[in-house]
């Protein structure tokens, strides 16, 4: 008997195999391939057909695992043609390291183990309403979108929806955007559930994951929660789906196999026949949009849980003080810092660059240190004493010959979170600081830390944008934004969304106890109208006007956008290449193309890069008619495309 096998490998195609055993559609077999044994898929295709007679192998063995659902081979092999990678690439996301993982002793999945206690935990009425809503037709596809200012008890209602189909027998998924989220969040989960859900991202031990990826393909473990790559677990009878902080753009997976976690998440959904929750103070443009138009079911939350109030805002005109020399922290700010300190409040002095500067300068030869390998400026660690590229992890040490004389005479150009944290000591020496960013909180000690912020041992946190991910801290009611206009400068076509939801989320993380809470802004910019817009307690409001822009502007949600990047090591071979093709595919493609042009990072990981932009109807003609002239195109040896279909980044 012939079967068709889906290997995790560049190949978009099964390979046909001889067996005598009896074999199904999903069962995992392993196969000999080239000199190697490797672990595939009985799929739901054979391959094309081929006129050259080759001779078919024998299928090895098959493996004991629960057998992959037919559901789930339809949508890897949508979102195979969706992102245009081939399905050998899309098969090998969900493998483990290329290997399923056999049937292990029970003894492995005993701390999983499901408790079915009543929890203490009692909705208000508006969360009770909530969850009828989330509950209509709720064993079949639909999504979902629960949208309730911060604070306002959003993670409990989906944890009722959740555990209503777990006591049906069904599994969960809950996806979070920020692996320095789940330690916080899995305390919560065992608190109001009573057993502990698996755990799933990239700093998860590969024998854990082992212990998770099996008793998920035979469905001993029920729930799990975890970051982009959980999407692709082998479940056995998903029931739910859940995307907490949708609207975050973390959720873009930008290397490898690129791909939108969310968008993702509700196509796996639809294909499972099965609902999704999508969570979010701020709904993206795209999900507002799908709102609007009704594809998406609604519910709000306007008040937060016990009725504690908003924070208020107020602008620090930095036109009228002077900061002294080196320092970004006006005197105004100190004292009303003081005043909040002297309440027993906890302050957080926000702003969204890591290190110490992000730009090092001689003052005697005038360079810059930047990075060998990409077209950008190195940051400095003080804490570490080195400079680090935030792209390809370059390091050195802050030391260099002048071409003046002698060693070079460094000036430090801006602020990052380490120069705040050296001012932030000089002014409030008796209290405790902490830096809050992926730096000091994706560590072994991270749980410890978070401990000591909820329980007022630190008093003053200096944080990037990881604070604002969802952490609940009950003391901190005051908020000081360093400099607001770092952050809402530049070109970028989501810019103002992105504002819209970090703002939101971060002065969400305020006054979430009831006591009065404040943010500061720190500006020069005397149209406080920008900073009034990004705060309004309805961004509602907000994002049709961005919707409008974009739908003048022929934007996504109205169009799709997919990014052509070209690499390469030779400029000139590279921009050649570029032109030539975009010649070749733009008679054939049902779409625009814009490009090529140098990416704003020109260079990256010692790559020289080109972009060109398709532009086009959101239906799958785009990626079909780009898809089928792609492969036609031969690239130089030393040349490389990616494709990334509804890019967010435009680096």
């Amino acid at each position: 008997m012939k079967v068709p096998i889906l290997l995790p490998n560049i190949f978009d195609y099964p390979f046909t195999y001889d067996t005598n055993i009896n074999l199904k559609v999903g069962d995992y077999v392993v196969v000999p391939f080239g000199k190697s044994k490797v672990t595939g898929i009985v799929w739901n295709e054979f391959e094309k057909k081929n006129d050259k007679k080759f001779e078919t192998k024998k299928v090895i063995k098959k493996l004991n695992v629960t057998s992959l659902k037919v559901s789930t081979i339809k949508f890897l092999n949508w979102f195979s043609d969706y992102n245009m990678v081939p399905k050998g690439l899309a098969l090998k996301l969900l493998l483990l390291s290329n290997n399923a993982i056999e049937k292990l002793p029970k003894k492995n999945y005993e701390k999983f183990k499901i408790n079915f206690e009543v929890n203490k935990f009692k909705l208000s009425n508006d969360q009770k309403d909530c969850l009828k809503k989330m509950n209509k037709l709720n064993e079949k596809f639909r999504v979902h979108v629960l949208q309730g200012t911060t604070g306002s008890g959003k993670t409990i209602i989906y944890f009722e929806a959740l555990k209503q189909l777990i006591f049906k027998g069904f599994q969960g998924l809950i996806l979070l955007p920020e692996i320095g989220l789940t330690g916080q969040f899995e305390k919560k989960f065992e608190e109001f559930f009573n057993f502990k859900p698996a755990i799933w991202h990239s700093r998860v031990t590969k024998k854990n994951k082992e212990i998770i990826w099996s008793g998920i393909s035979d469905e001993t473990i029920k729930v799990v929660i975890g970051a982009r790559s959980s999407l692709f677990l082998p479940f056995k009878n998903l029931g739910l789906i859940i995307v907490d902080e949708e609207h975050d753009q973390s959720y873009k997976q930008d290397e490898g196999v690129t791909y939108n976690a969310r968008d993702m998440a509700i196509s796996r959904a639809f294909f499972e026949n099965i609902p999704i929750n999508l969570i979010t103070a701020v709904p993206s443009v795209e999900t507002f949009h799908n709102i609007k138009k009704g594809k998406y079911g609604l519910s709000k939350l306007d008040k937060r849980y016990q009725d504690a109030s908003l924070p208020k805002f107020e602008i620090i005109n930095l036109n009228n003080v002077k900061l002294e020399t080196q320092s970004w922290l006006s005197k105004e700010i100190v004292n009303k810092v003081n005043f909040h300190l002297e309440k027993k409040d906890q302050v957080l002095f926000f702003l969204n660059r890591r290190g110490f500067s992000p730009n090092v300068l001689c003052k005697k030869c005038f360079k810059s240190f930047s990075c060998p390998n990409c077209s950008i400026n190195l940051v400095y660690h003080k804490n570490k004493n080195n400079l680090l590229c935030h792209y390809c992890g370059y390091k050195t040490l802050l030391k260099r010959n002048c071409i003046e004389e002698g060693s070079c005479d460094f000036i430090f150009c801006g602020p990052g979170v380490e120069r705040i944290s050296e001012e932030v000591k000089r002014n409030f020496p008796n209290k405790k600081s902490i830096i809050f960013s992926s730096d000091t909180m994706n560590k072994k000690n991270s749980l410890q830390i978070l401990e000591k912020i909820i329980s007022n041992e630190i008093q003053i946190l200096i944080g990037t944008q990881l604070i604002s991910k969802g952490f609940h801290f009950p003391n901190l009611n005051c908020i000081v934004v360093v400099d607001i206009d770092l952050s809402t400068k530049g070109y970028d076509l989501r810019g103002a969304e992105k504002n819209l939801q970090l703002y939101h989320q971060l002065s969400g993380r305020a006054g979430r106890a009831g006591k009065p809470a404040i943010v500061y802004f720190q500006t020069y910019n005397l149209n406080t109208k920008m900073i009034a817009d990004i705060t309004d307690k309805n961004p509602d409001i907000f994002l049709n006007k961005e919707l409008i822009l974009r739908k003048e502007n022929s934007l996504p949600p109205y169009e799709r956008f997919i990014a052509l990047i070209i690499t390469g090591n030779n400029q000139k071979i590279l921009e050649r290449e570029s032109i030539k093709f975009k010649n070749f595919i733009k008679k054939s493609i049902k779409g625009e193309i814009l490009g090529p042009v140098e990416a704003p990072i020109y260079r990256l990981k010692k790559k020289f890069r080109m972009r060109l932009l398709v532009r086009g109807k959101k239906t799958s003609k785009l990626q079909n008619s780009l898809r089928s002239v792609i492969k036609k195109f031969k690239f130089p040896i030393g040349l490389k495309l990616t494709v990334d279909v509804d890019p967010i980044s435009f680096n």
